[in-house]
């Protein structure tokens, strides 16, 4: 088996020295979940892993940067990368195996299928990154089918995301259990993300006013009183522009399932309300429930 361990945590980059290592934990009755991770691990990635070993005997984290899942004008080659601070930070978290394929063993020569998963992809950020959630839907199937998880882990903040993944499992029969982490938050709001290390000290300090105006806005439509929803939504829009953020790709109030937009609070539906916005060169993201 191609693997190395640090303070107890080994180390595979090759499907089949995974598929052994889980093998081993099935053949002694374990369980086995999933924290699929593009690595840069901070805090938001460390509830995941506790919440994972709340769920399964042996818990394994990938880390790889997925090139599928970057448009040409994205960041896939700024995306942070360091492979001993994250295999530090898994190890220090109780992590049992982390899996670092190349992206020559994920998507080798060839290599011709992708999986698309129709309606939940097409709006917010689907329309924003044609082809993400084709990059994440397939590498997600893979990491499915190479780990064999019970369960996996994925937080609340990439919410779409979650979704996606949700339907899924559910169309393709996979049998994981897709658990979702409540975000994790600074203190002045912000969510934690890789991506927050690209904020200037000016930047990082207008950044918590994106979850600020979700949730004003999410208490006025919860309440319906006042304006409806459309009228609340550009008013989100306005605040974020007035506050810095360059650019805002949407604001929007969509069915908590189906994520189809709302005209109508339902509150026996619920609703969710989600946004991202450019704050320099830095796309934000961020949701809360309504």
């Amino acid at each position: 088996m191609s693997e190395r361990a640090t303070s107890g945590l080994a180390t595979v980059r090759t499907v089949g020295a995974l598929r052994l290592r889980v093998a081993d934990w099935r053949a002694q009755g374990h369980s086995i979940a999933l924290v699929p991770t593009m690595g840069a691990l901070h805090e938001g990635h460390g509830t995941l892993i506790d919440a994972a070993r709340r769920v399964a005997d042996r818990v394994v984290v990938s880390v790889f940067v997925n090139p599928t899942q970057f448009g040409p004008n994205e960041d896939f080659a700024a995306y942070p990368r360091d492979e001993s601070r994250d295999m530090a930070f898994i190890s220090q978290r109780g992590g049992d195996l982390m899996f670092t394929p190349e992206a020559a063993e994920m998507y080798p020569e060839g290599f011709a299928t992708s999986v698309h998963v129709a309606g939940l992809t097409e709006g917010l950020c689907g329309a924003f990154r044609p082809g993400h959630f084709d990059g994440v839907a397939t590498v997600v199937t893979k990491l499915f089918t190479q780990a064999r998880p019970d369960s996996a882990l994925f937080g609340e903040k990439d919410y779409q995301q979650l979704c996606v993944i949700r339907r899924l499992v559910r169309d393709l029969d996979l049998g994981v259990q897709v658990v979702a982490v409540p975000i994790l938050r600074e203190d002045d709001g912000l969510a934690l993300s890789s991506r927050n290390a690209y904020l200037s000290a000016e930047e990082r300090a207008i950044a918590p006013v994106l979850h600020r105006v979700l949730t004003e806005s999410a208490t006025h439509i919860a309440s319906g009183a006042g304006a409806g929803i459309k009228a609340v939504l550009a008013d989100a829009t306005g605040k974020l522009i007035e506050a810095g953020f360059r650019a805002v790709d949407y604001v929007a109030c969509v069915d908590p399932e189906t994520l189809q937009p709302l005209a109508a609070y339902d509150p026996g539906r619920g609703a969710r309300l989600l946004a991202a916005a450019h704050l320099g060169r830095t796309r934000l993201i961020d949701n809360i429930a309504v």
